[in-house]
């Protein structure tokens, strides 16, 4: 009877809030730094939007791409390919066949600039105004589609979307796409590039941001009791996935396994959780499950903990009941709380820093925290790093998107 293989992670790439890439972002990330910051626009002024901040990237796309790159990809396609370039770099540029490659790439919201500069152009100048790769740029697809052409993959292209869970669900499908032995080597994860003032507009409307716009750095506070909303982010972050005796054959790198995945729905509302974290638990289990892992392996969570009002506590009884007495000892991190949130980028950023924490042995820290939630039932790692123990170890990183999405994934060193 065959044995799925095991997935390693031989590659990282990144562009965010916090850095250019994956080096500048973790150090960053490590110091305790906020990436939120006062937007330099009138979008507030003129649309009378309530918010006038957030967690935008730290080094431009146009500052790294050439301009006629930048004219033909939406942003999120863009962030993707820098984020793609550094990944496939780091894992040492792998010759792969290309029937054995494959792309998982997703997005929460897709191509907004450019169907809104489309609708924008076409009402001012009219039809023949309107570029003719408007619908190549503007598809959910085409930041996978992008990535699939930058490494010539043909083992299959993907682009799954399941608002803020879509990045992290994009590592489990190419996790999936190696066990079943469709491919050798995948590149998965998440982009977003929604700071825009729609976008603003409509989840101030929400009530679901921030409004703290005198100290945007102080204003995505997970677990304080101060805490009134997420920061919208942006950027992407991307893995290169490989079966471990693929990577093993070409003497690759290895920065950890990744050993489970949990996904659920809730069946429940639009855009709340459902209040027992039914779902959520029931992901975390059957990752965990997936893993081979047990409550006492798991040292680490980083955690989805957005900044909102209901949703954080949700999660935190929900890695409570998980993991029982266990949690106790359990590091907790929120670095939605530096990075903001970045939709569909989110979840695999946080798969970097999940990987990256037990690849390091430390847990980022939670900032902003000067107030805890006394319902707050778990150990937060706050202001500095921790440590995480020697020998074999396993973290959890969750993912939760509107709509009821839920997706747990398990790490574990290498």
């Amino acid at each position: 009877m065959s044995t799925a293989p095991d997935v390693v992670v031989t590659g990282l790439g990144a562009t965010t809030p916090l850095g250019g890439d994956v080096a500048s972002t973790w150090r960053a990330a490590l110091a305790g730094t906020s990436g939120a910051r006062t937007l330099e626009n009138d979008w507030a002024e003129k649309y009378g939007i309530p918010v006038s901040f957030a967690a935008s990237l730290a080094v431009p796309a146009v500052d790294v791409l050439p301009r006629p790159e930048t004219k033909r990809m939406d942003p999120s396609a863009q962030y993707a390919i820098i984020a793609t370039r550094e990944a496939w770099a780091d894992a040492g540029a792998p010759v792969v066949d290309p029937e054995r490659l494959g792309v998982v790439v997703s997005s929460g919201i897709g191509g907004i600039w450019t169907i809104l500069d489309a609708w924008d152009t076409l009402q001012a100048k009219g039809a023949r105004r309107v570029l003719p790769m408007t619908v190549p740029m503007l598809m959910p697809n085409s930041p996978a589609a992008y990535v699939e052409l930058e490494i010539g993959a043909r083992a299959g292209a993907h682009a799954l979307v399941s608002a803020c869970a879509s990045g992290a669900e994009a590592v489990g499908y190419a996790v999936e796409m190696i066990r079943s032995g469709r491919a050798d080597v995948v590149v998965a994860g998440g982009t977003e590039a929604a700071i825009h003032p729609m976008p603003i507009a409509a989840f101030a409307a929400s009530r679901t941001l921030s409004t703290r716009n005198d100290d945007p750095a102080a204003a995505s506070r997970p677990y304080d009791t101060g805490r009134d909303g997420f920061v919208l982010g942006e950027g992407a972050g991307i893995l290169v996935l490989e079966s471990a005796e693929h990577a093993a054959a070409r003497g690759a790198t290895v920065y950890a396994r990744i050993a489970g995945v949990g996904l659920s729905s809730d069946g429940y509302h639009m855009t709340s959780p459902e209040p027992s974290g039914r779902g959520q638990i029931a992901a975390m289990r059957m990752a965990m499950k997936d893993a081979g892992v047990g409550t006492a392996d798991i040292v680490h969570v980083n955690a989805h903990a957005t900044s909102t009002v209901v949703g954080d506590l949700i999660e935190a009884r929900g890695v409570r009941a998980v993991l029982g007495t266990d949690a106790d000892r359990v590091a907790l991190s929120a670095t939605k709380s530096m990075t903001g949130h970045l939709l569909g980028g989110a979840g695999a950023l946080e798969s970097i820093f999940t990987v990256l924490a037990v690849h390091h042995r430390t847990a980022p820290p939670t900032i902003n925290v000067t107030d805890p939630d006394p319902e707050l039932v778990l150990d937060l790692v706050r202001d500095t790093p921790r440590a995480l123990p020697e020998g074999q170890i396993a973290a959890v990183n969750n993912s939760f998107g509107f709509g009821g999405h839920n997706v747990a994934l398990v790490v574990t060193t290498a």
